[in-house]
């Protein structure tokens, strides 16, 4: 019998980074499970009040991400109830269900953490679930996992500080933003724009300014050409709405479509706590941040020619693979070199 590994899913881009390493681990039984409450605090707080609601524990996030499974023939197993697993990779560490507890745990970082906050620190003082943050400044620094796959040698250090065993962080890469440069050929009708990319803090109950984020905006570009690309979750009539009245006339607003592709083809980005501003780092483009921007750079995710997909799923053959003491593991563990980079075969 093939060894066995569930993939827990969120996003859209988390379950298209877990699919992009599963497609790596065709020798192993593999499963795709929604991240799901288990405990009867979090099953009471997804019930009783709307802190949840913009996060990917809501209803409409497992949706689309399980339609994207069933169209590509992946199988999926609800809450983890069919099988017994060998190896359970996660997509957060801030929700990791009981019964997964003493199986094998990977880790992987998703794209951008967000900034701590005052209810951060409340939560991690008074010895809260980290959810209760209500955003993911505490991601990846529960220490809960096995083993964490990190996007950078920036935020290896950045997790060790928050409290997660150094032993345990491997720099591997990021699936879907560790090849950027192959956004710079593409078909979008416009160039030399400054493009804005907003955030959906008012979904997920964060406050926001979004008339003074616009005219902020505005002001960056003074004069040149505006574009607008929405956040998937964000109320687009509200959200168009403002921009029409705030931005000056004629900025382009898009609610879908690639937003590397804009990227790649605008003159200066303009962001709040988006991690699409690693592209426009990636690409040399001049961004702006309500991060500290010095900060981003020396975050920013590696570009490895997009291995970062095989890079995590060497991590997983190898852990499921090894039976020393877990904290053992990586001080062993080496990955295979590439014979030819990842992007000249894709491209090729």
């Amino acid at each position: 019998m093939r060894r066995k590994i569930l993939f827990i899913t969120g996003s859209m881009n988390q379950t298209l980074q877990m699919h992009q390493i599963a497609a790596h681990l065709g020798d192993f039984d593999c499963w795709f499970c929604h991240l799901f409450p288990d405990t009867p605090i979090l099953k009471a707080v997804l019930k009783y009040t709307p802190i949840a609601n913009g996060t990917v524990l809501s209803p409409h996030f497992k949706v689309k991400a399980e339609n994207y499974l069933v169209q590509n023939g992946l199988q999926i197993d609800d809450e983890g109830n069919k099988n017994q697993y060998d190896l359970v990779v996660n997509c957060t560490d801030m929700v990791v269900a009981e019964k997964f507890r003493q199986t094998k745990t990977i880790w992987v970082q998703e794209g951008m953490i967000d900034k701590q906050t005052l209810l951060t620190g409340m939560v991690r003082t008074l010895g809260l679930p980290p959810y209760f943050t209500g955003n993911t400044s505490l991601n990846g620094s529960t220490n809960v996992c096995d083993i964490y796959c990190t996007a950078s040698l920036g935020y290896k250090n950045y997790f060790a500080k928050l409290g997660t065993d150094p032993s345990k962080l491997i720099v591997t890469g990021i699936p879907n933003y560790d090849n950027q440069c192959q956004y710079l050929l593409n078909d979008f009708p416009y160039n030399d724009y400054v493009m804005v990319a907003t955030t959906d803090m008012r979904e997920t109950y964060r406050f926001e300014n979004r008339p003074g984020f616009i005219k902020r905006a505005a002001k960056i570009a003074d004069g040149r050409q505006l574009l607008f690309k929405l956040h998937p979750n964000e109320r687009v009539d509200r959200a168009e709405a403002e921009i029409k009245k705030y931005a000056p006339a004629g900025t382009l607003i898009y609610n879908c479509g690639n937003t590397n592709q804009m990227i790649a083809n605008c003159c200066e980005l303009v962001t709040q706590y988006s991690t699409v501003v690693y592209t426009g780092i990636a690409l040399g483009k001049k961004v702006h941040s309500y991060f500290d921007v010095e900060e981003l750079k020396r975050m920013a995710p590696i570009q490895n020619g997009g291995i970062s997909a095989k890079n995590i799923a060497q991590v997983c053959r190898g852990y499921i693979n090894f039976n020393g003491k877990k904290e053992n593991f990586l001080k062993g563990f080496t990955f295979q070199a590439e014979t030819k980079p990842f992007y000249e075969v894709q491209y090729a």
